[in-house]
């Protein structure tokens, strides 16, 4: 009887060890499981944790973007109004660009006609409008004359032209023009010169010595001799200068 007990026992016991030992496997695979669950969380946590900073990341070079685009787009808002002014301004002086020719054209041959007589056709034909010119170009043209007018009250110039006398005679002079204060002529075997007076809009004859200054005149505008004083009638007075 006892020993049938002690079987009994045992084999209790027995199944005791296997149930503790199947309940720890099981407890282990639980903790497994759970383990992998929480390492399979933190993967999960941590790749959603690097595409919300990449997020971010994208979200502050699109607002760095967009702020260069309204900075560009606000530059070039800017320029198209300067565009649309300029456009104004142009077409309101391209309408006006005729009246502007005219006056110029007609301010430039008034001053030529009341200056000194020299090369007048000459100067006078730089301010007829050729054929086909546009407004812009007959401005510069106009532009380019006055300049030029400028430049002859600052030098000296000398040339041989034709002189036409009040009975219809011509002959053939030497002219000397000193700034615009003074326009001379000289025959060339030098026994006849004038001074031209704008007060009286004549020429006035020169004596001998007068002429002799002017042939000294001529051979410093060909620079054959060195630049002196001439002592010189002058053409205009010191009040016509004044007006000039």
């Amino acid at each position: 009887m006892s020993a049938c007990v002690l079987v009994s026992v045992h084999a209790v016991a027995s199944d005791e060890t296997v149930n503790q030992a199947a309940q720890s496997v099981e407890a282990q695979q639980t903790q497994s499981a759970l383990q992998q669950r929480i390492d399979e969380a933190d993967e999960q946590t941590r790749a959603d944790i690097e595409e919300l900073r990449a997020l971010e990341r994208a979200n502050r070079e699109l607002d760095t973007t967009n702020a260069t685009l309204d900075a560009r787009l606000l530059g070039e808002a800017e320029r198209l109004e300067r565009l649309e002014s300029a456009l104004a301004t142009v077409s309101e002086t391209r309408a006006s660009l005729p009246v502007i020719e005219q006056d110029m054209s007609n301010q430039l041959a008034a001053f030529i006609e009341s200056d000194l007589p020299f090369q007048r056709e000459e100067r006078l034909a730089r301010v007829q409008a050729p054929a086909g010119d546009s407004n812009v170009e007959r401005i510069e043209q106009l532009l380019e004359a006055w300049r030029l007018e400028l430049d002859y009250g600052r030098d000296i110039d000398h040339w041989r032209g034709r002189l036409t006398r009040e009975n219809g005679a011509a002959r053939e002079v030497d002219y000397l023009r000193v700034g615009r204060i003074g326009f001379y002529y000289l025959t060339p075997d030098g026994r006849e010169g004038a001074v031209w007076d704008k007060q009286q809009g004549e020429w006035q004859p020169l004596d001998e010595r007068e002429r002799r200054e002017v042939r000294n005149g001529l051979r410093i505008a060909d620079e054959q001799r060195s630049p002196e004083l001439l002592n010189l009638p002058l053409s205009i007075t010191a009040e016509q200068e004044g007006q000039s």
